[in-house]
């Protein structure tokens, strides 16, 4: 009779998910990095308030927030074959809609998916960089780049640091998703694992721990970064400001 639960199983399956982990690493890293640009662009639209396209950046924020990533991720999936069909044609292109690497329909919906919501991560914390400060830089002859570089985005970073890395470490269980689009991650390869003695449980366990850890040593990672971030109480420059304040 066999085990109802086989806690080695458990821990055998891990080496062989952790082989899927540079794919979800890969995933994960380079969706962000994109999703930090666009996501920039939309804050920087939203807070100059630029006719016509804040309205656009509200309408995507609206609809990418309030749909669920693996609805966006189907309609990516299906989707870019359906557009790249229709120009060829409309245009009479000859263009390859089956070599596209699956992988690429994971990495373009799961950085429209963070851009929305790095956006407004992003424009609160440029908001909340005072209106004085950047004055007082100009008034010190600097110019709008030295200001960007030397006073909103240091400000802003530390503002946007913890946020940011919660939305990192919510993409990468997110990349548990792209299995949807035919990739094989580590959740494609716990379900491929579980499927061939039919003990999903132990799979799926095993594949918990390792997304369980991930999680622990990137919140570890970022108290560490977020202490060398903060500015201290007592700084002698903070004391000199609200000296002459």
């Amino acid at each position: 009779m066999s085990k109802i639960f086989d806690l080695g199983l458990v821990f055998s399956q891990i080496p062989q998910i952790l082989e899927y982990l540079p794919v979800t690493l890969e995933l994960a890293i380079i969706s962000y990095a994109v999703s930090l640009v666009f996501g920039l662009i939309i804050a920087l639209i939203k807070i100059n308030k630029t006719p016509v396209f804040t309205q656009i950046a509200n309408v995507f924020i609206s609809v990418i927030r309030g749909t669920p990533i693996i609805v966006q991720l189907y309609v990516v999936y299906f989707g870019i074959p359906l557009i790249l069909k229709a120009i060829n044609l409309k245009l009479g292109t000859n263009l390859n809609v089956n070599g596209i690497p699956s992988i690429i329909y994971a990495f373009v919906a799961l950085a429209i998916n963070e851009s929305a919501f790095n956006a407004e991560i992003i424009r609160g914390a440029l908001s909340s960089v005072k209106e004085g400060q950047i004055e007082a830089g100009h008034a010190l002859g600097m110019s709008t780049w030295q200001v960007l570089y030397r006073i909103v985005i240091p400000e802003a970073l530390v503002v946007a640091f913890p946020s940011l890395i919660n939305s990192f470490i919510g993409l990468i269980k997110g990349t548990s998703l792209a299995f949807t689009c035919s990739v094989v991650e580590m959740t494609a390869q716990a379900k491929i694992l579980g499927g061939r003695n039919f003990r999903y449980f132990e799979a799926y366990c095993s594949l918990a721990i390792i997304y369980w850890l991930i999680t622990v040593i990137l919140e570890q990672i970022a108290k560490r970064v977020e202490q060398k971030m903060a500015i201290p109480d007592d700084a002698p420059e903070i004391k000199k400001i609200e000296e002459r304040a």
